[in-house]
């Protein structure tokens, strides 16, 4: 999934997973990306490259989601949305729109941190996709944002404000800088990115719908209007659907690039680099091949790098999960612990909600990856607890998953449960098998179109040839504005006392089919 050095081209998608609603930004030799996080933590990840190509997770600027008894539970469609990233006065910048809240920042000295805890720029319902501009030229501060219909009632329009260049206050109730309802055709105009360029204020929003719609660029003398726009990116004839809502970035040398997303169902929104140029006649941003997605181009005229991609493989040394895997919900204490070894030591967590892993806050989970692959770990579980169980799911609308459970004779049985979207509980994909040492190597087969093929291994826990297929092809299923997501969980009925634990060891994922190098 990584990208060598020394082909002269790169292929899309350059991010072959779940990175929602991408902005990206060059500080020096360096290049910063976050992302969507929506409900889970730590959330606003932190990505860094030296070519636009390979990309690495370095960390998140939002260790928990506030106010944190609203993200005691899983939110899935709530949380953080379409961050944008800056640097200025010499510190990074984020702003994100929660929709049930209003406009947030963080703002730290370095990309790695520390990072300020959330401060509330804006409070109100439906204020999404925020983007700050400070203007070097005046010494103003502006910030421009959508608005989310199903809290709002309104859409299809940007409005922009003053903003103090501290950036922690707005200095003026807004006004609507950009209505689409006026524009002939476009709808569902959202995910704003403002800079400044020749003289020019630049918004550069997505318009259509993430399935099926374009990229679009508005262009003034003044901030507040009034704008001429024009489609900059669209489908056409490629095979790219919906390309829009991201950044543009100048490289030293003088290159522009601009990093967007596409919709890939179950995979989520997946990132691709396209090359931007600026028309000497007209003056508008050119992107991609006329205005066409580029499935390959030639590489940024940057210095060659490593290959590298943010980790999917896990030890879990100390019993850390590494940077990769996020809670389907604020953490709490005790749900991992620490110890001296390698693996993932989960604590079996009592619930209510055990017959339903889309309600659990205690799922580690981490991106499903955009192409082919295997995923597999190794699992022993020493809960005691009758129904103490533990395992490796596909989740999302629908899910599944596979693992072991104690029975309450004490026996443990190897397990095989899923639900469909619709079903408010889980049920067998598989009759139970006997697990008589309490271990397994779980597997998941992941084809093109996200269909899994589950598997185990209860013999001598290292794979090696024994794996046995379990249940139907289960075919993954995204939640609302998030991919599927691969989870690993440990818990237990209600009751009393501790329930025991579960570890996860050697988490590996394997890409089955590799495309020719980007």
């Amino acid at each position: 999934m990584s990208a060598d050095p020394a082909e002269p081209v790169y292929r899309n998608p350059v991010l072959d997973a779940d990175w929602s609603d991408p902005d990206v930004i060059r500080v020096g030799d360096d290049f910063h990306l976050t992302a969507s996080s929506f409900g889970r933590a730590p959330g606003l990840p932190l990505l860094h490259s030296r070519d636009l190509v390979n990309w690495t997770l370095v960390g998140h600027a939002l260790q928990r989601l506030e106010p944190e008894a609203q993200f005691a539970v899983p939110r899935h469609d709530r949380g953080v949305w379409a961050p944008s990233l800056r640097h200025h006065d010499g510190r990074f910048w984020i702003f994100w729109g929660d929709p049930d809240q209003g406009i947030f920042q963080v703002n730290a000295p370095e990309i790695r941190g520390p990072w300020t805890r959330p401060h509330l720029v804006k409070a109100g319902k439906g204020l999404i996709d925020p983007c700050p501009l400070w203007d070097d030229e005046t010494g103003e501060a502006y910030l421009v944002h959508a608005w989310a219909k199903s809290r709002s009632g309104v859409k299809n329009r940007l409005t922009g404000h003053r903003m103090h260049p501290h950036g922690t206050e707005l200095l003026d109730e807004g006004k609507v800088i950009v209505d689409g309802d006026r524009i002939p055709g476009w709808f569902t105009l959202e995910g704003p990115k403002l800079y400044k360029h020749d003289g020019w204020f630049w918004i550069l929003a997505p318009a259509g719908g993430v399935e099926t719609g374009w990229q679009g660029a508005f262009r003034s003398r003044a901030f507040f209007g009034p704008y001429e726009e024009k489609v900059v990116l669209e489908q056409k004839d490629t095979d790219v659907n919906g390309p829009h809502q991201g950044g543009w970035v100048r490289t030293p040398s003088g290159e522009d690039w601009f990093l967007h997303f596409q919709q890939r169902g179950p995979y989520g929104r997946v990132v691709h680099l396209q090359p931007m140029r600026w028309d000497e006649d007209g003056g508008w941003p050119v992107i991609g091949d006329d205005g066409a997605p580029v499935a390959e181009h030639r590489r940024p005229d940057l210095p060659p790098q490593p290959p590298a991609a943010p980790a999917t493989d896990d030890d879990f040394p100390g019993g850390r999960p590494g940077r990769q895997w996020q809670w389907t919900a604020n953490p709490r204490d005790g749900w991992a612990t620490h110890h001296s070894a390698d693996g993932l030591r989960l604590t079996c967590v009592r619930t209510a909600d055990a017959h339903d892993l889309r309600l659990l806050p205690n799922v580690l989970t981490q991106r499903l990856p955009g192409t082919p692959c295997s995923v597999e770990v190794d699992l022993r579980l020493d809960g005691t607890e009758p129904g103490a169980r533990a395992g490796l799911a596909v989740l999302g609308d629908a899910y599944s998953w596979i693992g072991l459970r104690r029975g309450t004779d004490g026996t443990v049985h190897l397990v095989h449960r899923f639900a469909e979207t619709a079903a408010e509980q889980e049920r067998d994909a598989a009759p139970p098998r006997p697990a008589p040492d309490g271990r397994a190597r779980l597997r998941v087969d992941i084809d093109a179109g996200a269909r899994c093929r589950f598997s185990y291994d209860t013999g001598d826990g290292t794979g090696g040839g024994g794996f046995r297929p379990s249940g139907q092809v289960f075919a993954a299923t995204p939640w609302r504005w998030v991919g599927a997501l691969l989870g690993l969980v440990a818990l237990a009925p209600t009751g009393q006392g501790h329930a025991g634990t579960a570890t996860f060891t050697q988490f590996r994922i394997r890409i089955q089919e590799k495309r020719a190098d980007r």
